[in-house]
């Protein structure tokens, strides 16, 4: 079994990353919360092997170098194209190239890629080994702790030893089962009982290999309770729609002081962005779409969503329409990011 505690970097890194989650983790959403923490690590929305080796790869790769560290996630199962893809993606200066083996839409099955791969532990074997071949990133991979009928233990065990050996890096393990079968993507997010003691077990068992874990965490104290058990974790819906939380990441997490002190001030720092995407055509609701939630139970949070809302989705909408909206907002009116 290879070493992973001699990259302690590696580790560190880990301590606390935003899940990547199809149309929200988009680049303007990244751009945004890396004001919020230097230390968090990114992911993009899970883009497939077909897009990446055959799509416009600027606009699905590109993205700005404030980003770094930014993770690229992957949906495939040929491990050929998985290999190309990740050797593009590295070429575009991915810090890493994440596998999805947790998807459970009805198209990432069609596609034989995403959460049935739990199935098949030894093609994901396969597809890491393929991917590790072709990097110099670390190859990472994100699971369920099992699909349908599976039994957890087995399941788990089974994907964690086939990627181990072939060469992984790192096993992010969304802590409940994926239902295939009559259960919607919405539905797989919340019905399936979590068990974060099964990814405890694990990290148990496999001592020298990151383990972060993912599912129904809503708050950075929440968060600083499992880095008791394991090496990272991931925060999902919580960071997206209450994207002040992350302002607590470096100092709670890392001991280290936020980029800025409030959301005021980081999202005055966004604006020199916001300004350079509007005048490449970019529509400013593109932009705030991913700030709605950043002030809550504030006073001044409601008239800020509603001025965005309202405003924001005018194509002639500009900077002033955010600079109006973060008006309303009382000074010194964030909530306590915890």
């Amino acid at each position: 079994m290879p070493d992973f505690s001699e990259n302690s970097a590696k580790s560190m890194i880990r301590r606390f990353a935003v899940a990547p989650m199809i149309d929200w983790t988009d680049s303007r959403c990244r751009v945004f919360h890396r004001l919020l923490s230097r230390r968090a690590l990114l992911y993009t929305e899970m883009i497939t092997t077909g897009a990446v080796i055959h799509g416009d790869r600027d606009r699905l790769l590109g993205f700005d170098v404030s980003e770094h560290p930014v993770a690229l996630q992957l949906g495939g199962s040929d491990p050929r194209d998985l290999a190309s893809s990740a050797r593009i993606g590295e070429q575009y200066g991915y810090d890493e190239i994440n596998l999805n083996v947790g998807c459970p839409s009805d198209r990432v099955q069609d596609g034989r890629f995403g959460a049935c791969l739990m199935a098949e532990p030894e093609l994901v074997a396969d597809c890491v080994a393929a991917m590790k071949q072709a990097v110099s990133v670390p190859v990472t991979v994100k699971c369920r702790i099992g699909i349908d009928d599976q039994d957890p233990e087995q399941a788990l065990d089974r994907l964690a030893q086939a990627t181990v050996a072939a060469g992984v890096d790192a096993l992010i393990v969304h802590a409940r089962k994926a239902w295939l079968q009559g259960l919607s993507p919405k539905q797989n997010r919340d019905i399936p009982p979590l068990d974060y003691d099964r990814v405890y077990r694990l990290k148990a068992a496999l001592p020298n290999l990151p383990i972060v874990i993912n599912g129904g965490i809503t708050s950075i104290a929440e968060a600083k309770a499992h880095l008791a058990h394991v090496d990272g974790v991931m925060l999902g819906r919580a960071a997206y729609q209450e994207p002040w939380r992350l302002l607590a990441v470096d100092p709670e997490l890392f001991g280290e002081a936020a980029p800025h002190p409030n959301m005021k001030a980081a999202l005055a720092a966004l604006e020199p962005y916001i300004a350079a995407q509007l005048a490449r055509g970019l529509r400013l609701h593109a932009i705030t779409r991913h700030l709605v939630g950043a002030f809550q139970a504030v006073p001044g949070a409601r008239a800020f969503r509603r001025r965005l809302a309202e405003q924001g989705v005018k194509p002639e909408a500009g900077i002033e329409v955010l600079r109006e909206a973060v008006a309303l907002v009382a000074d010194h009116a964030d909530p306590v990011a915890a």
